[in-house]
């Protein structure tokens, strides 16, 4: 039987070669082919991730393309760290590109012939960027992911406002991660090291330079960037609009929350222990920036009408809890940030799938555009998983991303963070809730001025539709339906698993073992057993917490249904806040740009004064 090693390489060769077989042969062929060609590639990387999952349970897989091993402690080489976690992550992008494929059948009637090939190329940069233990090979997969992602972003390219949206994403996103190659050169110029794990040999016996701050700055920027944090979070919104739904769902589900897994394999193998005596700066930095994530995206999802918008929002919120728990550097915070992903992953792709199908079925977005129209034969399933995603997403116990966040919460045991991300929760979950009982339920009014609605009803980036047009078709609403309904109750049912929390902060405890990370690769000396910190019981204050969440959500949406009923001079109060908080997302790249320096600036300044 074949060494599992072997699966490693295949993972990112079987979707690049089969998306180039695609790319020559897709015009000549019928359409159901390219489905089944690039379902099959991807089930097949979710298959292997999977098994690459379980085969590094004991210890991590270390691949050297080439054969190109270590010599005298030296990488000369380009490696795969196939570690748990990492697999995990591949394994979900896996599986979100056959649920968004599965879903495209029925969603387009017509689809270029490149759409398949960028797709799979897409899912082959997330599984690459999630395996690279080299620094510019991580900037290699990340450019590969974000070329295809900008070329998907666009593809409704005949629409002016796709233009706009994709070129936001493009020009922010080239100037994140130039900013990070920047930074890559700069660590590769104070140690000729590109391996992770050599540049953490490199740095540890002694204590950081300006070059060393400055890089290790910009490649934070850059990873922040694409992962969406405030204040380099304005792209986001502006994608996430104008993206056709199925991809969408790679986008919010993966794409930016791998920009997070990424930034902690990159601090952990090459810059922990360099920073040893600096921990507490570096943690308060990227608390500043979850926090504000947290607040910014929950309060910008509660001012939005749009649907998609709302959920991308809800992703910037969402992500600044996953920072959170990388910003604690602990095992249990950081265990806490990789079950989180995975879990309100899926539920972030099920929510833009649902939206896709309702936008199919009812012809727009918007909820106010949609007030009452759910109430159709057939919007029973629907408007329940839209309930369901608010609920995850509001912490339901003992659901969904309720797991994970008990262990950032705990491994934090912080009561003003405890508060934030309870804010977060109860905010991001009424948002979804309201918009359930508005289209579905018809409450509240039908117009509202606090939320940013679409004055007409054509849905940018998305193909034409004559709505409702096959929703009457039982078959029809079951293969819409579907993948969405999977992946909440996957969402759902991963806090079921016996021992997951254990699992994962005992992968996260050999993750934040340096030493012992660089003596498997470099050395290729076997590492010892995975230890954790013992069996985890998720304490009272945790489930107090999460009560309180679901109870705040469920108020919250309600007082948004019914906010026009307080006094006038209350609701100027009200508006006029709004107000100043929308005008910061106005969409000029100009303005955006300004918010990167800033916010860079503000970062840079910072560990300028703290890490040396």
């Amino acid at each position: 039987m074949a060494e599992p090693s072997t699966l490693v390489p295949l993972t990112v060769a079987v979707p690049l070669i089969i998306a180039a077989v695609l790319a020559a042969v897709t015009r000549w062929i019928p359409r159901r082919g390219p489905d089944l060609v690039a379902l099959a590639a991807a089930v097949a990387v979710t298959v292997m991730a999977v098994v690459l999952v379980a085969a590094t349970r004991d210890k991590p897989i270390v691949y050297w393309f080439g054969g190109w091993h270590p010599v005298g402690g030296l990488a000369i080489g380009i490696a795969f760290v196939v570690e748990p976690a990492g697999a995990t992550l591949a394994a979900l992008a896996g599986l979100l590109t056959v649920a968004s494929l599965v879903f495209s059948w029925r969603y387009f009637e017509e689809v270029g012939h490149l759409y398949h090939v960028l797709v799979l190329v897409l899912l082959a940069g997330m599984v690459g960027f999630s395996l690279s233990a080299d620094l510019f090979n991580i900037f290699v997969w990340l450019e590969l992911m974000s070329v295809a992602a900008y070329a998907l972003c666009g593809y409704q390219i005949r629409q002016p406002g796709v233009v706009q949206g994709a070129l936001t994403f493009a020009v922010l996103n080239t100037v994140g991660t130039l900013t990070m190659l920047f930074g890559i050169a700069l660590i590769y110029g104070r140690t000729g090291a590109l391996n992770l794990a050599q540049i953490g040999e490199a740095l540890r016996e002694q204590p950081p330079s300006g070059s060393v701050v400055v890089g290790f700055t910009f490649i934070t920027a850059g990873l922040l960037v694409k992962a969406g944090a405030v204040p380099f979070h304005f792209w986001l919104a502006d994608a996430y609009t104008v993206v056709p739904a199925p991809v969408g769902a790679l986008f919010a589900g993966i794409m930016s929350d791998l920009a997070f897994h990424t930034f902690a394999r990159i601090y952990w193998d090459g810059f922990s222990e360099a920073f040893a005596g600096h921990h507490g700066a570096v943690r308060t930095a990227l608390l500043v920036f979850a926090v504000g994530s947290v607040t910014v995206g929950a309060a910008m999802a509660l001012l939005e009408a749009d649907l998609k918008r709302q959920l991308a929002f809800a992703t910037v919120a969402n992500g600044g809890l996953v920072l959170a728990g990388i910003a604690l550097l602990t095992p249990r915070g950081l265990a806490g940030a990789t079950l989180l992903v995975v879990v309100d992953g899926l539920l972030k792709a099920a929510l833009f799938l649902l939206i896709a199908a309702i936008i199919q079925w009812l012809g727009a977005s918007d909820e106010l555009l949609l007030h009452r129209r759910g109430r159709r034969p057939g919007g029973v399933l629907p408007g329940l998983l839209l309930a369901a995603c608010g609920l995850g997403f509001a912490l339901m116990p003992p659901f969904g991303p309720f797991l994970a966040t008990a262990l950032i919460v705990d491994g934090a045991d912080r009561d003003w963070l405890t508060a934030v991300i309870t804010f977060g929760a109860m905010a991001t979950g009424a948002v979804f809730l309201r918009a359930a009982a508005r289209v579905f339920l018809g409450w509240g009014p039908k117009e509202d001025p606090a939320l940013t609605h679409q004055p007409t009803e054509p849905q940018e980036g998305e193909p034409d539709f004559q709505p409702n047009a096959d929703w009457r078709r039982p078959s029809h609403r079951v293969i819409m339906l579907a993948p969405p309904a999977v992946l909440v109750l996957l969402a759902y049912g991963l806090s079921f698993v016996p021992g997951i929390a254990d699992w994962f902060t005992t992968v996260a405890h050999s993750v934040s073992q340096p030493r012992q990370t660089a003596a498997h690769v470099l050395g290729e000396r076997m590492p010892p057993a995975r230890t954790g910190p013992g069996p985890y019981t998720v304490s009272a204050r945790i489930w107090i917490c999460a009560c309180a969440s679901v109870g705040g959500a469920v108020l919250l949406a309600a007082a948004a249904l019914s906010w026009q009923r307080m006094a006038a001079s209350l609701r100027r109060v009200l508006l006029g806040s709004v107000g100043v908080l929308k005008s910061f997302h106005d969409g000029a790249v100009g303005d955006y740009g300004l918010w990167f320096v800033m916010g860079l600036a503000a970062l840079g300044s910072g560990w300028a004064f703290t890490l040396r």
